[in-house]
């Protein structure tokens, strides 16, 4: 027979501890894969860049639009889970058809071309990183699944 034990830790601040750890495990993680010869995707949300590397290399570079203030896009080390040529994106206030090269990473959020605005370089999406059609065609005919995908501020 066993026992299970669950620990909850409240206080002060520990939000603040807790971002702070997640940017120290982000930053090891970007240092880890500078390290290898790996395929790896950066995205800063702070300049709105994707960045492609193979290890410490970069190879392609574009401008992005990540979720708006309302809708975020998550922060944190994820990996390539799905891909789709095109697919329907469906949501509260939204409903795409025919999105052109999605690369899920988390459940619903993902790198996807976005046909429907120009607004590069500006947070807009609901959550997912959109990328212009012609660049998301290069980032999905050259990352696999199981790339990594690092998003921080």
């Amino acid at each position: 027979m066993g026992a299970a034990i669950c620990l909850s830790v409240i206080g002060v601040g520990t939000n603040t501890v807790t971002a702070s750890s997640k940017n120290e495990t982000i930053k090891q993680n970007i240092q880890t894969l500078q390290k290898s010869d790996q395929r790896w995707i950066q995205i800063n949300l702070s300049t709105q860049r994707l960045t492609a590397w193979e290890g410490r290399k970069s190879v392609y570079a574009v401008t992005i639009s990540t979720g708006k203030q309302s809708t975020p896009t998550r922060i944190g080390s994820f990996k390539i889970q799905s891909k789709h040529k095109s697919t329907r994106m469906r949501g509260r206030d939204y409903d795409v058809p025919n999105v052109p090269y999605a690369m899920f990473y988390q459940g619903n959020y993902g790198i996807h071309g976005a046909y429907w605005h120009k607004k590069f370089g500006t947070p807009v999406s609901h959550g997912c990183i959109n990328v212009a059609p012609n660049h998301a065609k290069w980032l999905f005919n050259w990352a696999s699944l199981g790339t990594p995908v690092v998003i921080h501020k």
